[in-house]
């Protein structure tokens, strides 16, 4: 027998020495076999049996390879883990002379600073087997545009534009403008002249999920399709402040001389509007859908090689003024009285000392909340009366800001509505502003409203207003890389989470109600 070397088997060989001679003195003796003999007895018993079943294991142990067999990996992987820091700094596998990395049984954890974002969001991760990313649909026909024919002079003024007739796209050098020039390469027809256009491939629009968004309607999809991927015909200029394009797309018909009406149309604005894209799909989100269909498209009429808003162009607008590209002409005063008589709610009909118009009364609530998140001035505070002006705003370059004197004269702008349907509001011109501080924000927007729409409200108050932005804001890909990726559209929708939360307070301060308004 060897001699034990180790302080715990020292242990052992003493204990042994001193219960066995005990147990067998206990039992052989004549001796009163009291309760402490008892006691001391079986403790020495079942210790001895502990003794034994250890080294029974040990030698078990000792008789197998010590490299070989399964049970070196199970004996691994239930060891204890080491301690793990939380803070991330836990350093990195340490590589042997081979080359090799030496990889621990440890678990890196990183504490975050910042707030928990969807990792995943639905429809926003392309399928890692799937050879086919995204497929360019067909390019829809006039019939999926829904309404009568255009009449561009008409329209064109619901836009900020007029049209003066058509030019097709061989001849752009008449439209008059320096920075826009037409880009040679293969692509669609366009009156004698190739246009650039997205490769068949792979179409603009991404949905890598089995269904698009539910906010957004099949029409919807179809329609920025249209806009994304659709090849373009010609050019209708417009002579227009904004320096807007009406361009006309290739439909199912191809007639002899493009034109809005057999073809579907679409305005293309400056890179400067590109809020009216993130501005569409806030507006479907937040179940309002009153705004008209734009994405982002690198166009063949392209400013500095940058990609420019393109917005459907709706033939059923009803015809606007020249001064205010509105349907329906009011004035701040008069405003606020129609607010008070709310006209045309819960199917009552107006009297006509009331002085109301075709507009029902929850359309100005759904107004002024998408206009206070995205803070647009140019419907409801054309002299920007409500807040501090920049040098480089409208209202300050046509001298207007100085007018604030008399507000209840200030015509309202941009208020449109369709021919078929005089009821509701039609959004157009939705340039918003993500660089307005939070102490210079235009509450004037929000001024005689005491009801907002429950659908809105509910999606500011869900917490779940950044994942759905982000889900469909992917679905454009030049616009989504034009704003530098998910890095850039967190910085927009951090502020339309601010002001959304502003808003939640305003509306508990002053008492206002959250009503149903889907009539």
């Amino acid at each position: 027998m060897s001699c034990p070397d180790k302080p715990g088997q020292l242990i052992n060989w003493f204990l042994c020495s001193l219960c066995v001679p005990r147990v067998r003195k206990l039992w052989s003796s004549r001796r009163p076999r009291t309760r402490r003999n008892l006691l001391l007895g079986t403790a020495c018993a079942i210790y001895l049996g502990f003794l034994v079943s250890q080294v029974g294991r040990a030698s078990v142990q000792h008789a197998r390879p010590a490299g070989k067999g399964p049970h070196r990996s199970r004996a691994a992987t239930e060891a204890p883990f080491p301690e793990i820091p939380l803070d991330g700094t836990l350093a990195p596998p340490e590589s042997q002379g081979n080359g090799t990395t030496l990889q621990p049984n440890v678990v890196y954890i990183t504490l975050r600073s910042k707030r928990s974002k969807p990792a995943n969001i639905r429809g926003t991760v392309k399928p890692k087997r799937r050879k086919k990313y995204a497929v360019a649909s067909r390019v829809p026909g006039p019939e999926a545009l829904v309404g009568p024919s255009l009449r561009p002079q008409v329209a064109a003024r619901a836009m900020d534009s007029e049209v003066p007739g058509h030019i097709p796209g061989g001849n752009l050098a008449k439209a008059g403008e320096r920075p826009w020039r037409w880009i040679q390469g293969p692509g669609a027809r366009g009156g004698g002249a190739d246009v650039q256009l997205p490769s068949a491939e792979e179409s603009n629009i991404r949905i890598y999920s089995e269904s698009a968004p539910s906010w957004l309607s099949k029409e919807d999809i179809g329609q920025m399709r249209l806009l994304a991927n659709g090849a373009v015909a010609g050019l209708q200029p417009a002579q227009s402040r904004s320096g807007a394009r009406l361009l006309v797309l290739e439909g199912t018909t191809r007639p002899s001389v493009p034109a809005c009406g057999p073809s579907p149309c679409g305005l293309l604005k400056q890179s400067l509007d590109m809020s009216e894209v993130f501005a569409f799909h806030l507006d479907r989100i937040l179940g309002l859908n009153r705004t008209l269909p734009s994405v982002s498209r690198k166009s063949e009429f392209i400013q500095d090689g940058r990609p420019c808003p393109f917005i459907l162009w709706d033939p059923s607008l009803s015809p606007t003024n020249n001064e205010t590209h509105s349907s329906v002409k009011l004035t701040w005063g008069t405003y606020q009285q129609l607010l008070k008589q709310k006209c045309w709610q819960n199917g009552r009909v107006p009297k006509p000392e009331w002085g109301c118009t075709e507009i029902h009364h929850h359309e100005w609530s759904k107004m002024a909340l998408f206009d206070f998140l995205l803070q647009i001035y140019n419907r409801l505070d054309t002299n920007c009366c409500g807040f501090r002006p920049r040098k480089e705003d409208t209202c300050v370059q046509s001298g207007r800001s100085s007018k604030c004197d008399n507000q209840d004269t200030v015509v309202l702008a941009h208020i449109v509505q369709r021919k078929q349907d005089p009821r509701h509001l039609v959004f157009i011109d939705n340039k918003g502003f993500f660089d307005r501080s939070e102490d210079n924000l235009n509450f004037k927007l929000l001024e005689g409203i005491r009801e907002f729409p429950e659908s809105a409200v509910s999606v500011l108050k869900s917490q779940h207003l950044r994942q759905k932005l982000l889900q469909s804001l992917f679905l454009d890909k030049v616009y989504w890389e034009s704003q530098g990726g998910r890095q850039g559209i967190e910085k927009l929708i951090d502020v339309i989470e601010q002001r959304a939360k502003i808003l939640l307070t305003y509306i508990n301060a002053h008492g206002a109600k959250v009503l149903p308004m889907n009539e």
